[in-house]
């Protein structure tokens, strides 16, 4: 099954945490340090929260979990073959899992299509590495006017 992802950056990763168990009748499936995720069912949603890491309240990144590499390796070629410019990563330490993805350049913001491998222990494999590609200026401008959301890059990573 896939399902749209969504990251946030919290303030308070406890209150969040307790908001979202509420609010999809689920619990976390992974908490780590300034970190939590929710494997939701219904409807299907992986909601990441990142404390520390952004403006509270704002898109700290977006993507869609896919269950293999295969699909990840499809989704790839289908967009290359549209013209669109993909940052591959097989293996990588991401969000305490080892993952294979596709980062797809969006007009606004890029889009991870991803697997998870394993779990890691480590939200990073170094300090200060980010698995997200960088983003432009222009690309967070364009996504705040369009959707009228702030999307803060500086220092967001998942």
């Amino acid at each position: 099954m896939s399902r749209v992802q969504l990251a946030l950056n919290v303030g308070d990763l406890e209150a969040s945490i307790e908001f979202y168990t509420k609010l999809f009748k689920t619990p976390p499936a992974k908490i780590r340090e300034n970190y939590a995720n929710f494997a939701i069912i219904e409807p299907p949603l992986k909601l990441v929260l990142i404390a520390g890491q952004g403006e509270p309240g704002t898109l700290n990144h977006v993507g869609v979990e896919v269950e293999s590499t295969d699909e990840v390796a499809a989704a790839a070629t289908r967009m290359q073959a549209e013209g669109a410019a993909c940052d591959i990563q097989e293996a990588t330490t991401c969000c305490f899992a080892v993952q294979d993805k596709v980062w797809v350049s969006g007009p606004e913001i890029p889009w991870e299509i991803y697997t998870v491998l394993a779990d890691a222990s480590v939200m990073h494999p170094t300090e200060g590495e980010c698995c997200i590609p960088e983003v432009s200026s222009e690309q967070v401008g364009a996504a705040v006017e369009q959707v009228g959301v702030a999307v803060k890059r500086a220092t967001a990573c998942c």
